[in-house]
């Protein structure tokens, strides 16, 4: 398989160039039969190593093309942390995408055996009870180290306390293969 990653960068970055109103370059093999298949993607804009915007998809469900660029425009511009992207901002801004195997439900029987399943820097979280459901990325390993910090963000993303659990809690995993652009 094709190393997806720059195709996908340039996917995403065009997709927000052209919403813009700024250049655009040509994407080769952005037609080849994996970006046609269903993907899960996540885009993330960052500016100075500050996030800027993130938004994606936890199941695929259209076209990895089609998902990658519409996860773009939603970082960019819908991301309700943060106001629309303008163009005045845009050369300041780094992309990074993605791509998420499916999830899989995990087993367990009380907080403390889900605690121990994970994986840090491996593992995104889903985490859901009720009509309440967050994400993290693995990548969010890198500021909540531990399974305990991780969860209790995870849970305070849902809108419950951090100290919050019941029989109820839902949790799934998944991987992502990430790329990232380089800082200017």
């Amino acid at each position: 398989m094709t190393d997806l990653g720059p195709t996908l960068l340039a996917l995403a970055r065009n997709a927000i160039a052209s919403r813009l109103g700024q250049p655009t370059r040509l994407v080769e093999g952005s037609h080849a039969p994996e970006f046609e298949a269903p993907g899960a993607t996540f885009v993330t804009l960052t500016q100075h190593g500050h996030l800027r915007g993130c938004i994606g998809s936890l199941e695929a469900w259209r076209p990895l093309r089609q998902d990658v660029q519409e996860n773009a425009l939603a970082a960019a511009f819908r991301d309700p942390r943060f106001d629309p992207l303008t163009a005045d901002e845009w050369p300041l801004t780094r992309i990074e995408v993605s791509l998420l195997t499916p999830a899989e439900p995990m087993r367990f029987r009380d907080e403390a055996e889900a605690l121990a399943q994970l994986r840090p820097h491996i593992d995104g979280v889903i985490f859901s009870v009720g009509s309440r459901r967050s994400t993290f990325l693995p990548q969010v390993w890198e500021q909540l180290p531990t399974p305990e910090l991780f969860m209790a963000h995870l849970k305070q993303k849902a809108g419950l306390p951090a100290d919050y659990w019941n029989s109820g809690v839902q949790l799934a995993r998944y991987t992502v293969k990430k790329w990232q652009e380089a800082e200017a």
